[in-house]
C-alpha cells in the first residue's frame, strides 16, 4: 500500500474587523471561469458566524456573508511599501511614485525642516 506524501496546506482563516481592506475572491465567479472573480473590498460587517458583508471598492457591489475563507487581509505596509522603498537619491525618482506618496514626502519634508519656535523672551 502506498502512502501519499503529497502535502495539502490550508491557510490560516483570519479574523477581519470592520474597516480592514481585503482581496475577496468570489467562489461563483471563480469557479464558474467568470472573469472579474478577484477584487479589493472593504469589510463593512462582521457576523457571529464568521461571514462577513463587504463593499467592492471600484464597483461599489455589496457582497453579502463573505467566507473568510475567501479573503485575504491587505495590510498597510503593502500600501505604502512604494514610499517606504522610494529610492530619492535617483534623478527622476519623483515620477515613479503616486501622488499620495508625493504629497506624504513633501509634508514631512516641511516639518522635518523647519525649525523649532523657541519662546518668547521675558521681559
Amino acid at each position: 500500500m502506498a502512502i501519499s506524501t503529497q502535502k495539502t496546506t490550508r491557510p490560516v482563516v483570519a479574523v477581519f474587523k470592520d474597516g480592514d481592506y481585503v482581496l475577496y475572491r468570489d467562489p461563483v465567479m471563480y469557479w464558474a471561469g467568470k472573469p472579474g472573480h478577484t477584487f479589493v473590498c472593504r469589510v463593512t460587517k462582521a457576523w457571529a458566524t464568521g461571514a462577513y458583508d463587504l463593499s467592492a471598492l471600484v464597483s461599489g457591489r455589496l457582497i453579502e456573508f463573505a467566507l473568510p475563507d475567501y479573503m485575504r487581509l491587505l495590510p498597510p505596509i503593502d500600501a505604502m511599501r512604494d514610499i517606504d522603498t522610494a529610492p530619492l537619491h535617483t534623478d527622476g525618482a519623483a515620477t515613479d511614485m503616486t501622488a499620495a506618496a508625493l504629497a506624504w514626502l513633501t509634508q514631512q519634508h516641511t516639518t522635518a525642516n523647519t525649525p523649532p519656535e523657541l519662546p518668547n523672551p521675558r521681559g
